[in-house]
């Protein structure tokens, strides 16, 4: 299997892009990666894989036609997908040029259905009082104005996700004028999602009340009991429509810390928080990790332990987001790219096949476009804006391998059936004056 799939990897990438792959016998691209990886991603796991997509991510639709003659000809087009895959919208508008802006613009509506934007209060309100919402308001790297980005998605039918409301970090989530007093911050906290309520309302659809509350003694101070606080006001505030997530914890992370966190959230439900979904990031940020997952040599993600962890999140029966994902390629060569592409659909299609997971977020599209400390070159382009083999990858994921598209002829019953994956479709047929008639349906 594996050996087909680079065939195919190979002929895709070079057909989209053939400018980024040289002309290489498809040998060579079966062995970017070392047998002792596909030890793991083994071909007994991949049928597993297809097996669980096709079981948890696939409904069965049976609609009846009785205006339409049997025989016809009916065309079935899906549209939307009901799992969310997303992307930061971090640079929105600080790309080198108009075009460049224009096809990062783009990537949201045509690969990705959902957006993360960001929130962080540190540089959200630089000035106490003064808040970085509005077209126009300072320039801050990786931190647009949050207004023209919400502004932009609900335009386009782009599902939204504000990042965060509060930071457990305080390093990176605080405003440097917070006060180092704990009475004080909670009020300030209140405020703070009392106004993001008020001016984003249903706007906004999700958002991380809390980002990484777990390692509290290392992280700065904080008000008593701060994250059943925040979810408290939230859940007052925000409309009953907005969704309600918390954030925390890494998939490299050991078993023990995933069941903390799942323990954690679960005292939070069990007191009467509003949380309705579960975030758990995955950040490849060291090349040389990337490197040792292609030579088989790192065990912290093995599919097995992945889908460990994810057994302890699953406690919670809340649904989870993967909510940054970052695989960083070992180093800026055709072949390095390859082995980002590679690693990144192998765990795509594990977490797809996960039947709780119900959202994945690609964490920083662009090279060059993370934090600093995160790599160069972890993005689906590079700093041009031109596709890596990675963006080829999920583009055909998302928009081909998992989207049902048929044609069909109406039986004698006038009643279509068909399993497909989740989300809204467009039916098309010629009545008999020929006159195209349409009609949408959900497969649920």
């Amino acid at each position: 299997m594996k050996y087909l799939f680079f065939i195919f990897l190979f002929s895709f990438i070079c057909s989209f892009s053939p400018a980024q792959v040289p002309h290489r016998a498809a040998e060579d691209v079966c062995h970017v990666m070392a047998s002792d990886y596909w030890k793991m991603w083994n071909d007994s796991l991949q049928a597993a894989i297809d097996h669980d997509i096709e079981l948890y991510r696939k409904g069965t639709a049976t609609i009846e036609l009785p205006e339409v003659k049997p025989g016809t000809t009916i065309r079935v087009e899906q549209l939307t997908h009901s799992f969310i895959f997303g992307g930061n919208l971090f640079v929105y508008g600080q790309l080198a040029t108009e075009a460049m802006n224009r096809k990062y613009e783009n990537t949201f509506g045509s690969l990705f259905n959902a957006a993360t934007i960001p929130f962080y209060w540190k540089m959200l309100e630089l000035e106490q009082g003064k808040p970085r919402f509005e077209a126009g308001s300072s320039y801050v790297y990786r931190r647009p104005p949050t207004d023209p980005m919400v502004d932009f998605c609900n335009q386009k039918g782009i599902l939204t996700k504000g990042h965060a409301i509060i930071y457990g970090l305080r390093l990176h989530g605080h405003p440097t004028w917070m006060p180092d007093d704990r009475h004080v911050m909670d009020s300030l906290f209140q405020a703070h999602i009392h106004r993001l309520a008020q001016r984003y309302g249903d706007r906004v659809k999700w958002w991380d009340v809390v980002n990484e509350p777990i390692d509290q003694a290392n992280r700065g101070l904080m008000p008593d009991d701060y994250t059943f606080k925040c979810f408290q006001w939230a859940r007052r505030y925000f409309p009953s429509s907005v969704q309600l997530n918390i954030n925390d914890v890494d998939l490299h992370g050991p078993v023990d810390l995933h069941r903390r966190y799942a323990e954690l959230t679960r005292n939070l439900l069990c007191r009467g928080s509003k949380i309705d979904h579960i975030g758990i990031e995955m950040h490849i940020f060291d090349p040389l990790e990337a490197a040792d997952i292609a030579e088989g040599k790192d065990p912290y993600i093995s599919p097995a332990l992945l889908q460990t962890k994810l057994d302890c999140l699953k406690a919670t029966d809340l649904p989870i987001h993967i909510s940054e994902v970052t695989v960083c390629a070992p180093d800026t060569t055709e072949h390095g790219k390859l082995i980002q592409a590679v690693i990144a659909r192998n765990l795509y299609r594990l977490w797809f096949s996960y039947p709780t997971v119900e959202a994945i977020t690609w964490w920083n599209v662009v090279d060059g476009g993370g934090a600093s400390g995160e790599p160069s070159y972890s993005g689906i382009y590079d700093k041009n804006m031109n596709e890596k083999p990675v963006y080829a990858v999920l583009n055909n994921l998302i928009n081909t391998e998992w989207k049902t598209s048929f044609q069909t002829r109406l039986n004698k019953n006038k009643v279509l059936t068909f399993r497909g994956f989740r989300g809204k479709y467009l039916l098309t047929w010629k009545d008999r004056h020929g006159k195209t008639q349409r009609k949408e349906i959900m497969v649920e």
